[in-house]
């Protein structure tokens, strides 16, 4: 993590011009969610005045819009959409978005460079977290810990058998990481203990001195969907990946393949996925983000009993959403106060 840089007292370091203020009052924030871990809410009402959301929800869009106007940094979450409609609403003197999460596709970025308005987020502090969620996640499903879980309540749980809820195990098994970045290294070094006889990698560039740690092996996407026991999808959302996890895609792996995905929803076609595990196209699957979100009680992936479905809690580490929450904070003050944030989108 970054070092924590000092930071001025804002009285003295807000410009003045086209919506400032006196010299003696506080900048003001508004936070989206009331929910957040206090510490960081408590660092910037130390020298903001701040207002938030009342329920533990997403706040609605009309009271986005009210709540915006005249703000100077608005702190948000994955669940709101921050594009032009926001930014105009908020006025000329917004300073900064600050959202806590590692993503930020739901913040209209171009906008806000033309508006000269700074972009904070909150990466490297859940890597680890979601590093040990997507092992969870992986050997509930090729374990299969749910499936087996309900057979002790619903009766199914008669005797022990031979073959009877046998899974398909990481030791001798090829795993392909699709994504090789921060979070996609401490996977593979968490899958290395379990033995398993490749760990093969696909990005855009080429990761030789990070791959060497964990002795894992660049491929090319086809090869890596033609030759993994276990496909983990730990990339980031862009144009290029969406929907790269498609009905193509699918019919390539092998019929053992188990497949998992803690990144982001729209890298997958959940149509094409739903498909491919009803026909036993693939064996498998373990989800921790969908689209929409949350995922519709009549979607017709819960209808399936080869797939773990998690409700996005990749960083939900009590640790993590408490440094979380404090990043967001200083990121906003920071930006209020004209200096470096500790995590900043480039623009």
């Amino acid at each position: 993590m970054p070092p924590r840089l000092p930071l001025a007292p804002l009285r003295n370091l807000l410009p003045f011009g086209r919506g400032s203020r006196t010299m003696s009052s506080q900048p003001t924030v508004y936070v989206t969610r009331p929910d957040v871990d206090s510490s960081g809410l408590e660092l910037l009402r130390k020298s903001c005045q701040v207002s938030t959301w009342n329920e533990a929800l997403p706040v609605p869009r009309t009271e986005l819009l009210r709540q915006i106007a005249g703000k100077d940094a608005l702190y948000c979450a994955l669940t709101d959409k921050i594009d032009k409609e926001v930014l105009d609403a908020a006025g000329s003197q917004l300073k900064c978005v600050a959202t806590i999460s590692v993503g930020y596709e739901h913040i209209d970025v171009e906008e806000c460079k033309k508006r000269g308005i700074r972009v904070g987020y909150t990466p490297d502090v859940l890597t680890d977290a979601t590093a040990e969620l997507t092992l969870a996640l992986l050997l509930a499903t090729n374990r299969r810990l749910f499936e087996a879980n309900k057979q002790v309540y619903n009766g199914g749980w008669k005797s022990w058998a031979p073959m009877w809820m046998c899974g398909q195990g990481l030791k001798g098994s090829r795993v392909g990481l699709f994504g090789f970045g921060r979070i996609g290294q401490e996977i593979a070094a968490r899958i290395v203990p379990f033995k398993p006889s490749e760990i093969t990698y696909t990005t855009r560039t080429q990761r030789p001195q990070e791959a060497k740690v964990v002795n894992a092996r660049y491929v090319d996407f086809d090869e890596m969907l033609c030759n993994s026991d276990f496909i983990v999808v730990c990339c980031a959302l862009t144009p290029e990946t969406k929907e790269i996890f498609n009905a193509e895609a699918f019919q390539k792996m092998k019929s053992n393949c188990i497949f998992i995905n803690t990144a982001r929803g729209g890298n997958v076609d959940q149509k094409a996925l739903y498909e491919a595990l009803k026909c036993k196209r693939i064996l498998a699957a373990g989800l921790d983000v969908t689209t929409p979100e949350p995922l519709p009680l009549d979607d017709p992936l819960l209808t399936l009993d080869n797939i773990v479905i998690l409700p996005h809690i990749g960083s939900a580490d009590i640790e993590t959403r408490k440094e979380m929450s404090r990043i967001t904070a200083r990121n906003i003050l920071a930006a209020l106060a004209g200096e470096k944030m500790e995590a900043e989108v480039g623009l």
